[in-house]
């Protein structure tokens, strides 16, 4: 029998003729790839109010000019007499408008509900709606995982450098905390980016018959454990154990147990080896369960912010107090515990009294801004999604080589999609979506939302019709 080696490149190919092809067939898809390269780039200062605010980045103009031209390209489709989205999709994505719009009316002033009611629909509306119609198979669902990847990378590398120099943020009294380009007053941004980047690499290394994509993903994944840890948010570290336990456990029961037991193996070894910084780790993970007895301050806020969030939904049980009223409403509805302003420094900034403007929890933010519309509205879209995204994945588990098998040609966009929702529907419990990198928030939906309920093309292909 004839063997064939492997056809080499011709002498006269040059680079170009390779990366020219790519680029045409992953056209579509290269403004989101570029929108969240934009998110490695410094944060300017006031960029980081929390609440859902903030005075934009050059990322969130990106996302402007994405949106626009996904509206152009979806304009031509319909005239054209294609379907655009599937009638899921867009009762999915569309639920949260009427609850928004309730609380845009609502708001204390016509310029706040318009600034609230903006932000809200770029996060779960149209960013998602974008990348959902731009994203044609999953050759391109893949680039954009990878993406995240690579800016979890870069952001990673600059905390660790961030931890081991001094020139964090500040944490114990000590400029160690690792935040990446974000700064002080997001401690939060780096540790969203490097936990999307974890899933994301923890489910890429489920792509069958890809030994080169396991082996880079494993390693990044790996990788991107210590900024993670460097991070000190409780919130994130929480999200990323239920999120990589359910990828895990999505890839195959048998691997999930030899990867747990790996993974606390590694993370014996990681924290043994970090020295000084095991007991700010520790101590840091034994403040998550100090609700009473001795909590730390920020555990105190936390908790004083989610009672007068619910204070705030009994009072207007239906549209609740307006879109952006958590503040105006906060101190007639927290109790003295509540500090009103938390301390930041570092990273290249001095010292901030930074106020408290959210409750730091999604559901009750909508809760007590939107009332229960709005929050039927939007977490109802979230678990549809859960459910459709599940059923899909349950096809790719079980479709090409059966219930014990390595599971379909894409079952690692799978676990992506479902990693991601898992671990932001975990970390909207202690976080909401200030700050720069909730941009980034909506196109994890997005790619979500193309698993769950795009157009498909032929089976196996993944495609839009």
């Amino acid at each position: 029998m004839t063997t064939h080696a492997p056809t080499a490149p011709a002498r006269g190919t040059r680079p170009l003729d390779v990366v020219l092809p790519e680029l045409r067939r992953n056209a579509p898809v290269l403004p989101v790839v570029l929108l969240v390269a934009l998110l490695a780039l410094p944060v300017p200062a006031g960029a980081a109010a929390s609440g859902g605010g903030g005075t934009g980045t050059v990322a969130d103009a990106a996302s402007a000019l994405v949106v626009g031209f996904c509206a152009v390209r979806a304009a031509r489709a319909v005239r054209a007499g294609r379907r655009p989205l599937t009638r899921t999709a867009a009762v999915l994505l569309g639920m949260p408008v009427v609850g928004i719009t309730m609380a845009a009316f609502g708001a204390s002033s016509a310029a706040t509900g318009v600034a609230g009611a903006a932000r809200y629909l770029q996060i779960f509306v149209l960013v998602p709606a974008a990348v959902l119609l731009l994203i044609r198979d999953a050759r391109q669902f893949r680039l954009l995982a990878w993406s995240f990847v690579a800016l979890g990378l870069w952001q990673g590398v600059i905390g660790v450098h961030q931890n081991l120099t001094g020139t964090g943020a500040s944490y114990m009294g000590e400029d160690i905390r690792a935040v990446g380009t974000f700064g002080s007053t997001d401690v939060m941004g780096m540790a969203t980016v490097v936990s999307y980047g974890l899933v994301c690499a923890l489910a890429l290394a489920f792509r069958p018959r890809a030994p080169r994509q396991r082996s880079a993903a494993l390693l990044c994944a790996a990788l991107l454990t210590v900024p993670l840890a460097l991070s000190f948010s409780r919130g994130a570290w929480i999200a990323a154990a239920a999120a990589c336990t359910g990828v895990l456990l999505l890839g195959g029961v048998r691997r999930a147990g030899r990867a747990l037991l790996a993974a606390a193996a590694a993370g014996v070894v990681l924290v043994a080896g970090l020295g000084v910084g095991s007991a700010m780790l520790q101590e840091r993970l034994s403040s998550i369960t100090q609700v009473t007895g001795a909590p730390d301050q920020s555990v105190t806020d936390r908790y004083t912010m989610w009672a007068a969030s619910v204070d705030m939904w009994r009072g207007e049980p239906l549209t609740g107090v307006g879109l952006k009223g958590f503040p105006d409403h906060r101190d007639s509805h927290a109790s003295l515990a509540l500090s009103a302003a938390s301390d930041t420094a570092g990273a290249g900034s001095g010292f901030v009294r930074q106020p408290l403007l959210s409750p730091h929890n999604m559901y009750l933010l909508v809760l007590g801004e939107q009332g229960l519309l709005g929050l039927t509205a939007l977490v109802g879209g979230w678990a549809a999604l859960v459910v459709c995204g599940v059923r899909r994945w349950r096809r790719q588990r079980t479709g090409r080589n059966g219930p014990g098998g390595t599971g379909g040609p894409e079952l690692d966009c799978a676990l992506v999609a479902c990693g991601l929702l898992i671990w932001q529907l975990t970390d909207f419990v202690y976080a909401d979506i200030g700050g720069p990198s909730t941009v980034l928030t909506g196109v994890a939906f997005g790619l979500a939302a193309w698993w769950a309920v795009g157009l498909r093309g032929r089976p196996g292909e993944g495609g839009t019709r």
